[in-house]
């Protein structure tokens, strides 16, 4: 099946709009929201039974003999990712996950929390809260930009790392600048100083190829709902069995002290319909081609980030072997370097021109975060290029 316009078809997005943007926030295709609804439907003929005896461990009555339907949904997004059913929970983005991490260790006064200086804004902000209520500190890693080479980033998390460093959070695919970052290297240096990594893997799953046991990390926190064809909101968190034991979610229910996966799969009332149709867009992706789809999205990222640097005359900071199916560029100096500058050329892409792209500013000028999924071609990021000339001719 080719990729490129005709799989539009395919999403339910506005064919008006010109997409650069699956990466924000995700988008299912049509079939995977069908079999979400589809479960919603099941759900509401008998609410009690499907809710409080057979979605969870967490049963009212006679407990069920089938496995429960969030431990089957676990089991298949699991081996996705090279992992066991029973060492993954879902929770509604990576951001929850690396709250119930940060939020269940330790802490004490004077110990160090370390992230990346390209660390998502909500993740840096669990770091500081958590911080701040055990009297603790965040240590920022300030990666080399453009980065060098992997070696460098490396050395970057080396020097940061101290006596009094508990944990390291360290980002597999960097939000806003788009970078894949060394993680098993970045985890074994860490592993050498006895420094726990926590993964946040936001960008990662339905972009990479993953086996997360072999990475050598200690927990990693994902969305499904970016790029592994998921329903909004659908995260996970991996653990090894032997870092599960006083890991709570960030809402404590039923399940508190029952066990790692019983503990997360019934935290109330709520909608679980994103995690039982996780397992549908893994399906999809399988049926399409995992590989072939990884292959395209990258190629056509990187071949549109070369064209639209050529056009704008600015050079990438990146090597291609540090692009997933995300790449970030900046725009010349002309179109400004602030917060408002962005919001402003942003909106007038969008309400003017019809493309939806990420843009922000960063460094004293605008960036821009393209995305590449397989509804995307090349024509997409020609528009893009035109429209932001034209932008720049109005100011």
């Amino acid at each position: 099946m080719p990729f490129g316009s005709g799989m539009r078809a395919h999403w339910a997005l506005d064919p008006q709009i010109t997409y650069l943007n699956h990466g924000s926030v995700g988008a299912p295709p049509r079939r995977v929201l069908a079999a979400q609804q589809a479960i919603r439907d099941e759900i509401e003929r008998q609410p009690s039974r499907f809710l409080l005896r057979e979605l969870s461990s967490v049963a009212v009555g006679v407990p069920r003999s089938e496995t429960p339907r969030m431990r089957v949904a676990a089991d298949a997004v699991a081996a996705f990712m090279g992992a066991r059913g029973e060492d993954l929970v879902f929770v509604d983005n990576a951001t929850s996950g690396v709250n119930a991490v940060l939020r269940s260790m330790d802490l004490r006064e004077g110990d160090e929390i370390v992230i990346a200086g390209h660390a998502y804004g909500a993740v840096a902000n669990v770091a500081a809260f958590v911080a701040r209520d055990r009297g603790s500190r965040v240590r920022t890693v300030e990666l080399p930009y453009p980065p060098a080479n992997p070696g460098a980033i490396v050395g970057a998390f080396a020097e940061a790392l101290g006596p009094r460093t508990r944990v390291a959070v360290v980002d597999h695919i960097t939000s806003e600048s788009a970078l894949v970052l060394p993680l098993a290297e970045i985890a074994a240096l860490c592993r050498r100083g006895d420094v726990p990594v926590l993964v946040d893997g936001a960008h990662a799953p339905g972009v990479l190829p993953l086996d997360i046991p072999s990475l050598g990390v200690d927990w990693y926190a994902g969305n499904l709902h970016k790029w592994a064809y998921s329903p909004r909101s659908c995260g996970f968190l991996w653990a090894p069995p032997e870092r599960q034991r006083g890991l709570h979610p960030p809402v404590i229910s039923w399940g508190m002290d029952q066990g790692f996966a019983v503990e997360f799969d019934w935290v109330g009332t709520r909608d679980p319909s994103p995690w039982l149709a996780a397992p549908e867009g893994i399906a999809m992706m399988r049926e399409l081609g995992f590989d072939a789809i990884r292959r395209y999205n990258h190629d056509l990222v990187w071949r549109a980030a070369r064209m639209l640097g050529e056009r704008w005359g600015t050079s990438l900071p990146m090597d291609e072997a540090m692009v997933g199916a995300m790449a970030t560029l900046p725009l010349p100096e002309r179109y400004g370097s602030t917060k408002e500058d962005a919001a402003r050329l942003r909106d007038a892409l969008l309400f003017e021109d019809r493309i939806e792209v990420q843009l922000h500013s960063w460094r004293d000028r605008l960036w821009v975060r393209i995305s590449a999924q397989i509804y995307n071609e090349a024509a997409d990021y020609e528009r893009l290029g035109a429209a932001v000339a034209s932008n720049g001719r109005k100011s």
